[in-house]
C-alpha cells in the first residue's frame, strides 16, 4: 500500500501525458451539447472520486450532479429517462456488473456514457462510448491508493476540458510534483492519537468532504477503526452527542470557503474535549498536521489524500496489522 501510494505521481505524471486530445473533444462534445441530466455510477472507493467530481462540475459548471442507486437499474429495472443525460462511471476494475449494467443501459437510451477506469479491457470500458484509462497501472493492495488519486485527476480533467479552463487545466499538470511533495510531509503526529484508537470521526466540507470519506474508509480496512465522515456541517446535527474526553477527530480543512468554518470547528471541539487533529494548510497556526496543497483550491483534495495515505500505511503497521491484505477483503468485489 504505501509503495503503491508514493508511486501516485509517477502514474498521474504518465496519465496526464495520454487522451489529452481525447479529454478535449469530450470536453467539446459536452459544451456542444450539454447534457438534460449527470449522474456517476460508482462503489467504494470510486464513489468518493465521483463525489470529488461532481462537487467541480457544480461548483465550476453549475451542473446539478445526482449519484445513481444502481439498483434501481440492475434490480428495480425502473424506467429511467435516459437520453441527452451525462453518465460518468469510475471504477478500478471495470467488473462489477452494477457498474457496467447502468452504463450499458444509458448509452442504449441516448446517454453520453464516460468510464474513468483502470482496466481497459474490461467490460466497463467496452460498455462506454467514451473510456478514460487512469493509468494507475497494477494494484496489489487491496486497499486502493494510486487508483483513487488517478481517478481524482481524471475526474478534474474532464471537469476542466468541460469548462473549457486553461489556469486549471495548467493547475493539473502541476500535480506530480504537488503530490511527491505531499509524501515528505510529516504525519507521525498523528499516530499517538491513532493507534490506541477503536473511532474516530473525520470532518471535511465541500471540496474537501471526499477525503474524509475515503479517509474514513481506509481506517476501516486498514487499521480496523469505527471511522465516519461527516461534513463539517451536519456534525452539531447529532453526531457531536458522541463526542467526550479524547474522542479523536480528524478535520480536512483545505483552502476554500469551507476552511474558516472547519478551523473554527476544531477549536470548539477542542473545547469539548475531544483530541482533534486539524489538518490545514502551513499558514494555519491552529494546525497539527500539515496539508500539502496544490495549484489551485480546488485541487488540494487530491495532494491531501496522497498525505495521507502515507500515514495511514504506517498506522496500520503500527497497530499490528497488514495494510495490504484487509481481512475479508478483496481486489475485486462484484456486485448486482
Amino acid at each position: 500500500m504505501l509503495k503503491e501510494a508514493c508511486a501516485s505521481s509517477e502514474c498521474v505524471a504518465e496519465q496526464l501525458t495520454q487522451e489529452r486530445d481525447r479529454y478535449a473533444g469530450l470536453g467539446a462534445h459536452l459544451r456542444d451539447h450539454p447534457p438534460s441530466a449527470v449522474l456517476t455510477v460508482a462503489r467504494g472507493s470510486s464513489d468518493h472520486a465521483a463525489n470529488y467530481a461532481a462537487y467541480l462540475i457544480m461548483a465550476r459548471l453549475g451542473r446539478i450532479v445526482a449519484s445513481l442507486p444502481m439498483s434501481l437499474v440492475t434490480l428495480n429495472k425502473a424506467p429511467l429517462l435516459a437520453k441527452d443525460a451525462l453518465a460518468v462511471a469510475i471504477s478500478q476494475s471495470g467488473q462489477s456488473p452494477d457498474v457496467v449494467e447502468p452504463i450499458s443501459y444509458f448509452r442504449a437510451g441516448g446517454a453520453t456514457t464516460v468510464a474513468l477506469v483502470n482496466d481497459a479491457t474490461s467490460p466497463l470500458a467496452h460498455a462506454a462510448e467514451w473510456t478514460m484509462p487512469l493509468h494507475a497501472g497494477p494494484e496489489l493492495s487491496v486497499a486502493a491508493t494510486k487508483s483513487f488519486i488517478t481517478s481524482l485527476v481524471a475526474g478534474a480533467r474532464l471537469a476542466g476540458h468541460w469548462q473549457n479552463d486553461a489556469a486549471f487545466l495548467n493547475a493539473i499538470d502541476q500535480l506530480p510534483e504537488d503530490l511527491h511533495a505531499a509524501t515528505q510531509l510529516d504525519w507521525s503526529a498523528a499516530l499517538d492519537v491513532l493507534v490506541p484508537a477503536q473511532r474516530i470521526m473525520i470532518v471535511g466540507r465541500g471540496i474537501s468532504f471526499p477525503v474524509a470519506l475515503e479517509s474514513a474508509l481506509k481506517f476501516k480496512e486498514t487499521s480496523v477503526i469505527q471511522a465516519e465522515a461527516f461534513s463539517g456541517a451536519e456534525i452539531k446535527h447529532g453526531p457531536m452527542a458522541l463526542i467526550h474526553d479524547g474522542y479523536p477527530l480528524l478535520i480536512f480543512a483545505t483552502r476554500g470557503p469551507a476552511q474558516e468554518c472547519l478551523i473554527k470547528l476544531a477549536e470548539e471541539m477542542r473545547g469539548r474535549g475531544a483530541n482533534v487533529l486539524l489538518a490545514a494548510p502551513d499558514n494555519i497556526r491552529e494546525r497539527n498536521l500539515t496539508l500539502p496543497v496544490a495549484g489551485t483550491p480546488d485541487l488540494d483534495p487530491i495532494a491531501a489524500i496522497q498525505a495521507f495515505y502515507v500515514m495511514a500505511a504506517q498506522l496500520s503497521v503500527a497497530r499490528g496489522l497488514n495494510p495490504d491484505q484487509p481481512r475479508h477483503l478483496s481486489k475485486v468485489t462484484k456486485t448486482n
